[in-house]
C-alpha cells in the first residue's frame, strides 16, 4: 500500500485555493498508483483561521467545497482532508460549536469524520475558544489495514516522553490498545528554532512504546506571525527514521507499507539544516514572503541605517520577494556619520537593491521651529532624539501608501523587549521580521550569511551599534553590553527566572533590576508593534499576554 504527505502551504481562508491544491496532489496520487493522502491539519481553510471560524458563512462555505472537493477526487484514492464540521449537540449539550476534524473521502463520498481529541489552549494556540473535542479513538480500515488518525496536539500528550501528562488522555495510547497497525498525524505545528529534533525525538519513542509505525504529515507556510516549517517524517516500528520531506516548502513523500512486516519500507530522508542560523535563516525568508504574497504585496520598503538589523532584513527581504523588489531609504540626519551612509550604500550593492536618499536636516529643523514655544529653554532629551526616528517613520510610510510596498520593520527582540525603540518612527510597518530575534543571534546570522562571500559589510559587523541620535552615541550608553542583555533577557522571558535566580547566575544586581523593569514598563509599545514573526517558544506576539496597567515589579 502506497500512502503519500502532500505537504502544502494553505492560505488561511482561500477555502477554494486550498481546495484546489488538495485536488491537484489527488490527481498526483492517482497517477503514481498512492491508496492513500494525507494532508495537513484544516489543510482545507488554513491554519489557524482564528475567529473566521465564528463567522457562519466561512465554516458554511467549508462544508460546501468539502463535499464539492470530494465529488472531483480521483478514483482509486482514499484522501484525508483536514476541515471543520458543525457540532449539532452543541445547543442541547452546550458544547463549542465545531470540531477540529479530518474527512476520510473516497468514491465522492466522505465516508468518515474524525474529530480531535486534545484541544491545546496555550501560547499561540487557542482551540477551546472554538472546538469541542473528539471523545472516541479516530480509526478505520483500508483494503484489510487497520489504520489510527490523531490531529496535531493528539500526538502531544505522552506522559512517559514528558514525565507528565497536560491532558487526561492519550490518543496514540489509545489507538494502539485499539490494535491499529500504524497511526497518522495530520498537523499544523509552528516552527520555533530547534523544534524539530524535540519532534523527531518524541515521535521515536512513540513508535517504540507503541511497536508500531507513525507518520507525520505538517503544514507549510507563513500565516501571520506563525511559520510552519513542514518537514513531515515517518518512524518505522523500531523507532528509526524513514523518511523526512524538504523543510520551508512545499513537498510529496511517497511511503510503501509492507504488510508482512506490518512496517514501511525506508523511503526519501531530507538532511536537516546543517547548522541553526541556516535553519532560522529559512523560516525568516519564508516567513516574509509567505507574509508578503498572501497580505497582496509584491514589494518591500525598508529603512537602511548602516546598521546591522536593517543590513539582515535587507538580505532577508531581497531572498523573499527578489532583490528587484525591494526599496531600501537612506534618510540621514546631521548626527548620522559618513561610514553609516557608505555602509548602507555598500549593502545594498552587494545585496542588489535599489536605494534612495531622503535626508532629514531641514525636516528636523522644521520640527524644531514648530516646537521651539513648547522647547525653549528646556535641555535636549529622548524627545528631540525620538523626533527624528518619527520622521524616519512617517517618510516611510509615506512611500509604503505612494507604491503600495509592505514596509518591513527593523528591530529586533532585544530592543523590543526592554523600549529600545520608538512608537511611530522604527516600530513603523506591517511586519516585524526579527521581532523574535535577539541581537546576539543577529549578529551570528549575518556572520552566517557572510560564510562564502561578504554579503554584510565588514565594519557593520566591527563597529560598535547606535542609533546615531546625538553625536557619539552608542546603545551601550543606555544598554548593557548585548551578550550581557541577551542571556538576561533569555532567563527572564524564556526560561522564567526570578530576578534573583538571574542574579544567583552572575548577573550583577542592578542591572537586572533595570532590565526587568524595561521589559515591564514596555508593554504598552509591544501591544502596539507590527505583527513579528515567532522562531521561539516565547515571542512578543498572539502567545505574550502580558498587561499593560500592572503594578507588578520582581523582586530581587
Amino acid at each position: 500500500m502506497k500512502i503519500a504527505i502532500a505537504q502544502l502551504n494553505p492560505t488561511i481562508g482561500d477555502i477554494q485555493g486550498n481546495a484546489n491544491k488538495i485536488l491537484k496532489a489527488a490527481d498526483r496520487a492517482a497517477s503514481e498508483g498512492v491508496r492513500l493522502l494525507l494532508t495537513p491539519e484544516l489543510s482545507l481553510s488554513g491554519y489557524p483561521p482564528r475567529d473566521l471560524l465564528i463567522d457562519p458563512n466561512f465554516v458554511a462555505t467549508m462544508v460546501e467545497q468539502l463535499s464539492e472537493l470530494a465529488s472531483k477526487l480521483p478514483e482509486g484514492v482514499a484522501v484525508l482532508v483536514g476541515t471543520v464540521e458543525p457540532n449539532a449537540g452543541a445547543i442541547s449539550t452546550g458544547g463549542k460549536p465545531l470540531f477540529n476534524s479530518v474527512a476520510l473521502i473516497e468514491k465522492s463520498n466522505i465516508l468518515k469524520v474524525f474529530h480531535k481529541r486534545l484541544l491545546p489552549t496555550y501560547d499561540v494556540f487557542d482551540e477551546d475558544r472554538y472546538f469541542e473535542p473528539g471523545n472516541q479513538p479516530n480509526q478505520f480500515e483500508l483494503d484489510g489495514v487497520h489504520i489510527g488518525v490523531t490531529i496535531c496536539e493528539d500526538l502531544w500528550n505522552d506522559e512517559e516522553f514528558w514525565g507528565k501528562r497536560t491532558y487526561t488522555l492519550n490518543p496514540i495510547a489509545d489507538l494502539a490498545q485499539a490494535g491499529v497497525k500504524f497511526t497518522i498525524n495530520l498537523s499544523a505545528s509552528p516552527y520555533t528554532v530547534g523544534k524539530q529534533k524535540l519532534r523527531e525525538a518524541m515521535l521515536r519513542h512513540g513508535a517504540l512504546r507503541f511497536n508500531q509505525p507513525l507518520i507525520y504529515a505538517n503544514q507549510v507556510g507563513g500565516n501571520d506571525d506563525l511559520v510552519f516549517d513542514g518537514t513531515s517524517i515517518a518512524i518505522d516500528k523500531k523507532g528509526e527514521l524513514i523518511a523526512r520531506a524538504v523543510g520551508f516548502e512545499e513537498d510529496w513523500l511517497v511511503l510503501e507499507y509492507n504488510r508482512e512486516k506490518q512496517d514501511f519500507e525506508k523511503s526519501s530522508i531530507v538532511a536537516p539544516p546543517d547548522c541553526e542560523e541556516a535553519e532560522l535563516w529559512s523560516a525568516l525568508v519564508l516567513g516574509v514572503r509567505d507574509y508578503a504574497c498572501k497580505c497582496g504585496f509584491s514589494k518591500i520598503v525598508l529603512g537602511l541605517s548602516g546598521g546591522i538589523d536593517s543590513s539582515l532584513i535587507a538580505a532577508i527581504a531581497s531572498e523573499a520577494v527578489g532583490k528587484e523588489n525591494v526599496l531600501g531609504i537612506l534618510m540621514p540626519s546631521p548626527y548620522s556619520s559618513d561610514h553609516s551612509i557608505q555602509d548602507a550604500l555598500d549593502l545594498a550593492r552587494n545585496v542588489g537593491i535599489q536605494t534612495q536618499t531622503l535626508a532629514i536636516g531641514t525636516v528636523m529643523e522644521c520640527f524644531d521651529h514648530t516646537l521651539n514655544p513648547l522647547f525653549a529653554g528646556t535641555p535636549f532629551g529622548l524627545a528631540e532624539e525620538n523626533l527624528q526616528s518619527r520622521i524616519r517613520g512617517t517618510l516611510l510610510m509615506a512611500v509604503s501608501n505612494k507604491f503600495g510596498h509592505l514596509l518591513v520593520s527593523t528591530g529586533n527582540k532585544s530592543e523590543i523587549a526592554v523600549g529600545y525603540c520608538t512608537l511611530y518612527g522604527d516600530m513603523n510597518g506591517g511586519l516585524a521580521a526579527i521581532a523574535d530575534v535577539p541581537k546576539t543571534k543577529v549578529y551570528k546570522l549575518c556572520e552566517w550569511i557572510n560564510r562564502s562571500q561578504e554579503i554584510i559589510p565588514m565594519n557593520v559587523l566591527v563597529k560598535p551599534p547606535s542609533a546615531e541620535l546625538k553625536p557619539g552615541q552608542k546603545d551601550q550608553d543606555s544598554l548593557p553590553e548585548y551578550d550581557v542583555l541577551d542571556d538576561i533577557l533569555d532567563r527572564y522571558i524564556h526560561q522564567h527566572q526570578s530576578p534573583a535566580e538571574i542574579v544567583k547566575a552572575g548577573h550583577e544586581a542592578a542591572i537586572v533590576e533595570r532590565v526587568v523593569k524595561l521589559v515591564r514598563i514596555s508593554e504598552f509599545k509591544r501591544k502596539q508593534a507590527p505583527p513579528g514573526l515567532k522562531v521561539t517558544d516565547r515571542a512578543f506576539g498572539t502567545g505574550w499576554r502580558m498587561p499593560i496597567a500592572s503594578r507588578w515589579i520582581a523582586q530581587i
